[in-house]
């Protein structure tokens, strides 16, 4: 309980899961293990509750780029949370592959990188430069869902 100790020790909470509209359906899973990879759904910046996270909108508009990070650094939360979920134990990832970041991002802002950073940070500082280091990509997209601010999926190796 490594991982859970460092989240605590940080005043970091883990967000409930996702509330959906009742009329949003999600036919797919947000961990799929296989072997000893799991690989990770999408997913938003969530408050501690499983609410979104505010503001909304487009970085570089209506969500500053810190407010950017920061929804990138609760993003990093929400995928813990749904790890701690399917695995139990956030300690049974022994290495962070690869991350996606997608920014809903307003025409013209090219700061993407500096927005993901805020999952990446985080992903660091929890489980330091041996496991915590990943191969990522930072792209600006027209929309997300529900006009979140940020979207990342990822791809964690784990111990079985």
């Amino acid at each position: 309980m490594e991982i859970e100790r460092k989240l605590e020790a940080m005043g970091l909470v883990l967000p409930a899961a996702m509330q959906t509209p009742t009329e949003v359906k999600l036919p797919f899973v947000q961990v799929r293990v296989r072997g000893s990879r799991a690989t990770i759904a999408g997913h938003g910046p969530l408050k501690a509750n499983g609410t979104l996270f505010e503001p909304l909108g487009k970085v570089g508009a209506e969500v500053s780029l810190e407010q950017g990070y920061q929804a990138a650094r609760a993003t990093a939360l929400a995928i813990l949370a749904s790890l701690k979920r399917e695995l139990g134990d956030l300690d049974r990832v022994t290495a962070w592959l690869r991350g996606f970041g997608m920014v809903n991002a307003a025409p013209g802002f090219t700061q993407t990188p500096a927005v993901i950073n805020g999952f990446s940070d985080l992903i660091l500082d929890l489980y330091g430069p041996e496991a915590g280091s990943h191969s990522r990509s930072a792209i600006g997209v027209a929309e997300l869902p529900f006009s979140i601010p940020v979207e990342i999926e990822a791809e964690v190796e784990i111990a079985s």
